[in-house]
Protein backbone atom coordinates (compact mmCIF):
# COMPACT_ATOMS: atom_id res chain seq x y z
CA UNK A 1 0.00 0.00 0.00
CA UNK A 2 1.46 3.19 -1.30
CA UNK A 3 1.43 6.33 1.56
CA UNK A 4 1.22 9.76 0.48
CA UNK A 5 -0.15 13.49 2.33
CA UNK A 6 -3.12 15.58 2.00
CA UNK A 7 -1.92 19.04 0.98
CA UNK A 8 -3.56 20.87 4.10
CA UNK A 9 -3.62 23.97 1.93
CA UNK A 10 -6.15 25.69 3.75
CA UNK A 11 -3.86 26.04 6.77
CA UNK A 12 -0.87 27.00 4.59
CA UNK A 13 -2.55 29.66 2.44
CA UNK A 14 -0.22 31.92 0.36
CA UNK A 15 3.64 31.14 2.04
CA UNK A 16 5.55 30.42 -0.08
CA UNK A 17 8.20 29.21 1.86
CA UNK A 18 5.59 27.05 3.42
CA UNK A 19 4.45 25.19 0.58
CA UNK A 20 8.01 24.34 -0.07
CA UNK A 21 8.96 23.56 3.09
CA UNK A 22 5.82 21.14 3.48
CA UNK A 23 6.51 19.09 0.56
CA UNK A 24 10.22 18.63 1.07
CA UNK A 25 9.90 17.45 4.89
CA UNK A 26 7.02 14.63 3.75
CA UNK A 27 9.16 13.54 0.49
CA UNK A 28 12.51 13.36 2.93
CA UNK A 29 10.53 11.55 5.43
CA UNK A 30 9.68 8.53 2.47
CA UNK A 31 6.24 9.85 1.99
CA UNK A 32 5.36 8.28 -2.15
CA UNK A 33 2.45 11.22 -3.04
CA UNK A 34 1.26 14.44 -2.57
CA UNK A 35 -3.01 15.20 -3.20
CA UNK A 36 -4.54 18.37 -3.52
CA UNK A 37 -8.02 19.57 -3.44
CA UNK A 38 -9.33 21.82 -6.20
CA UNK A 39 -11.57 24.76 -5.79
CA UNK A 40 -11.51 28.07 -7.89
CA UNK A 41 -13.24 30.14 -6.65
CA UNK A 42 -15.35 30.25 -2.92
CA UNK A 43 -18.77 31.48 -2.25
CA UNK A 44 -19.31 33.98 0.01
CA UNK A 45 -22.34 33.62 2.78
CA UNK A 46 -22.86 36.88 2.86
CA UNK A 47 -24.03 36.93 -0.48
CA UNK A 48 -25.47 33.03 -1.39
CA UNK A 49 -27.91 33.03 2.22
CA UNK A 50 -28.26 29.98 3.94
CA UNK A 51 -24.54 28.56 2.58
CA UNK A 52 -24.20 25.15 3.86
CA UNK A 53 -21.09 23.97 1.87
CA UNK A 54 -17.77 23.07 3.25
CA UNK A 55 -15.68 25.73 2.30
CA UNK A 56 -16.40 29.61 1.67
CA UNK A 57 -14.61 32.57 0.23
CA UNK A 58 -12.51 32.32 3.69
CA UNK A 59 -10.62 29.48 2.51
CA UNK A 60 -7.57 29.70 0.57
CA UNK A 61 -6.66 27.06 -2.26
CA UNK A 62 -4.05 26.71 -4.44
CA UNK A 63 -4.70 25.99 -8.49
CA UNK A 64 -3.86 22.30 -8.10
CA UNK A 65 -2.10 21.95 -11.51
CA UNK A 66 0.41 24.89 -11.34
CA UNK A 67 1.11 24.11 -7.92
CA UNK A 68 2.10 20.66 -9.17
CA UNK A 69 4.10 22.57 -11.69
CA UNK A 70 5.93 24.23 -9.17
CA UNK A 71 6.39 21.06 -6.88
CA UNK A 72 7.81 19.32 -9.63
CA UNK A 73 10.91 20.90 -9.61
CA UNK A 74 12.51 19.92 -6.55
CA UNK A 75 10.52 16.65 -4.89
CA UNK A 76 10.16 13.42 -6.52
CA UNK A 77 6.63 12.98 -5.08
CA UNK A 78 3.98 12.04 -7.42
CA UNK A 79 1.36 14.44 -7.52
CA UNK A 80 -2.30 13.83 -7.20
CA UNK A 81 -5.37 15.94 -7.80
CA UNK A 82 -7.84 14.43 -5.14
CA UNK A 83 -10.46 15.96 -7.05
CA UNK A 84 -10.32 18.51 -9.99
CA UNK A 85 -14.20 19.45 -10.98
CA UNK A 86 -13.54 18.61 -14.33
CA UNK A 87 -16.62 19.58 -15.93
CA UNK A 88 -16.15 23.28 -15.06
CA UNK A 89 -13.13 23.58 -17.24
CA UNK A 90 -12.19 23.25 -20.86
CA UNK A 91 -11.45 20.13 -21.35
CA UNK A 92 -8.65 20.27 -24.08
CA UNK A 93 -7.06 23.10 -22.32
CA UNK A 94 -7.19 20.32 -19.08
CA UNK A 95 -5.59 17.94 -21.13
CA UNK A 96 -2.97 20.39 -22.18
CA UNK A 97 -2.25 21.85 -18.62
CA UNK A 98 -2.23 17.60 -17.14
CA UNK A 99 0.24 16.60 -20.21
CA UNK A 100 2.60 19.72 -19.07
CA UNK A 101 2.62 18.96 -15.38
CA UNK A 102 3.47 14.95 -16.38
CA UNK A 103 6.59 16.22 -18.76
CA UNK A 104 7.84 18.29 -16.24
CA UNK A 105 7.42 15.42 -13.20
CA UNK A 106 8.56 12.70 -15.40
CA UNK A 107 5.27 11.43 -15.60
CA UNK A 108 4.51 11.52 -11.97
CA UNK A 109 0.83 13.18 -12.56
CA UNK A 110 -2.24 10.83 -11.02
CA UNK A 111 -4.86 12.83 -12.20
CA UNK A 112 -8.25 12.93 -9.96
CA UNK A 113 -11.15 14.26 -11.31
CA UNK A 114 -14.90 14.71 -10.09
CA UNK A 115 -18.23 16.31 -10.62
CA UNK A 116 -18.21 18.87 -7.58
CA UNK A 117 -21.24 20.31 -5.84
CA UNK A 118 -21.11 23.88 -5.85
CA UNK A 119 -22.88 25.78 -8.59
CA UNK A 120 -21.29 29.16 -7.69
CA UNK A 121 -18.33 27.72 -8.74
CA UNK A 122 -19.67 26.42 -11.48
CA UNK A 123 -22.12 29.97 -12.33
CA UNK A 124 -18.45 31.61 -12.22
CA UNK A 125 -16.55 29.75 -14.57
CA UNK A 126 -19.30 29.59 -17.21
CA UNK A 127 -20.16 26.24 -17.08
CA UNK A 128 -23.75 24.13 -16.99
CA UNK A 129 -23.92 22.80 -13.65
CA UNK A 130 -26.99 20.60 -14.48
CA UNK A 131 -25.30 18.28 -17.30
CA UNK A 132 -21.86 17.68 -15.50
CA UNK A 133 -22.47 13.84 -15.21
CA UNK A 134 -23.16 13.42 -19.05
CA UNK A 135 -20.09 15.86 -20.02
CA UNK A 136 -17.35 14.06 -17.97
CA UNK A 137 -18.05 10.69 -19.20
CA UNK A 138 -16.97 12.12 -22.86
CA UNK A 139 -14.17 14.66 -21.30
CA UNK A 140 -12.61 11.71 -20.32
CA UNK A 141 -12.62 9.84 -23.64
CA UNK A 142 -11.42 12.87 -25.04
CA UNK A 143 -9.05 13.59 -22.49
CA UNK A 144 -7.13 10.20 -23.17
CA UNK A 145 -7.35 10.40 -27.24
CA UNK A 146 -5.75 13.75 -26.77
CA UNK A 147 -2.48 12.00 -24.31
CA UNK A 148 -2.04 9.12 -26.90
CA UNK A 149 -2.67 10.44 -30.49
CA UNK A 150 -0.78 13.36 -32.62
CA UNK A 151 -4.20 14.19 -34.75
CA UNK A 152 -7.19 13.87 -32.96
CA UNK A 153 -10.64 14.55 -34.70
CA UNK A 154 -13.90 14.22 -31.98
CA UNK A 155 -16.99 14.46 -32.06
CA UNK A 156 -19.57 14.07 -28.94
CA UNK A 157 -22.57 15.84 -27.50
CA UNK A 158 -20.35 18.31 -26.02
CA UNK A 159 -16.96 18.69 -27.74
CA UNK A 160 -15.90 19.29 -31.31
CA UNK A 161 -12.03 18.45 -32.18
CA UNK A 162 -11.26 18.18 -35.88
CA UNK A 163 -7.42 17.36 -36.91
CA UNK A 164 -6.02 18.76 -33.65
CA UNK A 165 -3.47 17.80 -31.07
CA UNK A 166 -1.08 18.54 -28.15
CA UNK A 167 2.14 18.51 -27.68
CA UNK A 168 4.17 17.84 -25.78
CA UNK A 169 2.40 14.88 -25.40
CA UNK A 170 2.88 13.60 -21.51
CA UNK A 171 5.04 10.35 -20.47
CA UNK A 172 2.20 8.58 -19.25
CA UNK A 173 0.18 7.95 -21.99
CA UNK A 174 -2.43 8.14 -20.91
CA UNK A 175 -2.22 9.95 -17.96
CA UNK A 176 -4.44 8.35 -15.18
CA UNK A 177 -7.54 8.92 -14.53
CA UNK A 178 -8.86 7.98 -10.84
CA UNK A 179 -12.84 9.43 -9.70
CA UNK A 180 -13.93 10.69 -6.68
CA UNK A 181 -17.77 10.16 -6.03
CA UNK A 182 -20.19 8.05 -3.70
CA UNK A 183 -23.54 8.17 -5.43
CA UNK A 184 -24.58 4.14 -6.82
CA UNK A 185 -24.64 5.84 -10.70
CA UNK A 186 -20.98 8.07 -9.89
CA UNK A 187 -19.58 4.14 -8.33
CA UNK A 188 -21.33 2.36 -11.70
CA UNK A 189 -19.38 4.78 -13.78
CA UNK A 190 -16.11 4.73 -12.00
CA UNK A 191 -15.90 0.72 -12.49
CA UNK A 192 -16.63 1.44 -15.93
CA UNK A 193 -14.33 3.98 -16.82
CA UNK A 194 -11.67 4.94 -14.22
CA UNK A 195 -8.27 4.08 -13.52
CA UNK A 196 -8.65 4.20 -9.64
CA UNK A 197 -11.39 6.08 -6.81
CA UNK A 198 -10.73 7.55 -3.83
CA UNK A 199 -13.58 5.95 -1.88
CA UNK A 200 -14.94 8.96 1.05
CA UNK A 201 -16.85 6.46 2.54
CA UNK A 202 -16.97 4.71 5.88
CA UNK A 203 -15.39 1.89 6.99
CA UNK A 204 -18.16 -1.34 6.99
CA UNK A 205 -21.36 -2.04 5.44
CA UNK A 206 -21.08 0.97 3.51
CA UNK A 207 -17.59 0.87 1.94
CA UNK A 208 -18.21 -2.59 1.65
CA UNK A 209 -21.23 -2.01 -0.86
CA UNK A 210 -19.52 0.71 -2.18
CA UNK A 211 -16.66 -1.56 -3.16
CA UNK A 212 -19.37 -4.69 -4.38
CA UNK A 213 -20.97 -1.85 -7.00
CA UNK A 214 -17.07 -0.44 -8.19
CA UNK A 215 -15.35 -3.65 -8.80
CA UNK A 216 -18.82 -5.47 -10.17
CA UNK A 217 -19.09 -2.92 -12.73
CA UNK A 218 -15.38 -3.04 -13.64
CA UNK A 219 -15.91 -7.02 -14.10
CA UNK A 220 -19.06 -6.30 -16.23
CA UNK A 221 -17.35 -3.62 -18.42
CA UNK A 222 -14.65 -6.48 -18.74
CA UNK A 223 -11.85 -4.70 -16.82
CA UNK A 224 -10.08 -5.71 -13.66
CA UNK A 225 -10.50 -4.50 -10.02
CA UNK A 226 -10.30 -0.59 -9.86
CA UNK A 227 -7.72 0.81 -7.37
CA UNK A 228 -8.64 2.79 -4.54
CA UNK A 229 -7.27 5.29 -2.07
CA UNK A 230 -7.72 5.93 1.64
CA UNK A 231 -7.76 8.54 3.63
CA UNK A 232 -6.42 9.19 7.11
CA UNK A 233 -7.03 11.94 9.82
CA UNK A 234 -3.92 12.49 11.49
CA UNK A 235 -3.47 14.08 15.16
CA UNK A 236 -1.96 13.05 18.30
CA UNK A 237 -3.77 9.93 18.44
CA UNK A 238 -1.57 7.50 16.54
CA UNK A 239 -2.61 4.31 17.86
CA UNK A 240 -6.11 5.10 16.10
CA UNK A 241 -3.67 6.28 12.95
CA UNK A 242 -2.48 2.94 12.94
CA UNK A 243 -6.05 1.02 13.28
CA UNK A 244 -7.08 2.99 10.26
CA UNK A 245 -4.26 2.20 8.46
CA UNK A 246 -4.58 -1.07 9.09
CA UNK A 247 -8.32 -1.21 8.43
CA UNK A 248 -7.59 0.46 5.03
CA UNK A 249 -5.03 -2.31 4.31
CA UNK A 250 -7.31 -4.68 4.89
CA UNK A 251 -10.37 -4.10 2.67
CA UNK A 252 -7.21 -4.44 0.04
CA UNK A 253 -6.79 -0.55 -0.37
CA UNK A 254 -3.51 0.66 -2.79
CA UNK A 255 -3.20 3.59 -1.75
CA UNK A 256 -3.56 5.96 1.70
CA UNK A 257 -3.27 9.77 2.16
CA UNK A 258 -2.52 10.76 5.65
CA UNK A 259 -4.16 14.31 6.46
CA UNK A 260 -3.57 16.57 9.14
CA UNK A 261 -6.03 19.59 7.78
CA UNK A 262 -8.87 20.38 10.78
CA UNK A 263 -6.30 18.90 13.59
CA UNK A 264 -5.61 22.31 15.69
CA UNK A 265 -2.27 22.57 13.91
CA UNK A 266 -1.37 26.10 12.99
CA UNK A 267 2.05 26.09 11.19
CA UNK A 268 3.26 24.17 8.93
CA UNK A 269 5.98 22.87 11.61
CA UNK A 270 3.37 21.22 13.61
CA UNK A 271 2.17 19.64 9.79
CA UNK A 272 5.48 18.32 9.38
CA UNK A 273 5.96 17.42 13.34
CA UNK A 274 2.24 15.24 12.79
CA UNK A 275 3.52 13.60 9.62
CA UNK A 276 7.38 12.85 11.06
CA UNK A 277 5.27 11.19 14.58
CA UNK A 278 3.40 8.95 11.81
CA UNK A 279 6.03 7.98 9.71
CA UNK A 280 7.19 5.00 11.37
CA UNK A 281 3.60 3.36 11.80
CA UNK A 282 2.12 4.67 8.44
CA UNK A 283 5.88 3.56 6.24
CA UNK A 284 6.31 0.46 7.92
CA UNK A 285 6.00 -2.30 4.89
CA UNK A 286 4.53 0.49 2.32
CA UNK A 287 5.26 0.50 -0.94
CA UNK A 288 7.22 2.92 -3.56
Amino acid sequence: MQVGVVFPQIELGSDRGAVRAYAEAVDELGYRHLLAYDHVVGADPAVHQGWSGPYSISDPFHEPLVLFAYLAGFTDLELVSGIIIAPQRQTVLLAKQAAEVDVLSGGRLRLGIGLGWNRVEYEALGMEFSNRASRIVEQVALLRALWTTDSVTFEGRFHTVRGAGILPLPVQRPIPIWFGGTAPAALARIGRIADGWFPLVRFGADLERALEVVQSSAASAGRGPIPFEGRVSVGADLDRVARHLEGWRSVGATHVSLDTMRQGFTSVDQHITALRAAAPVALEGSTS
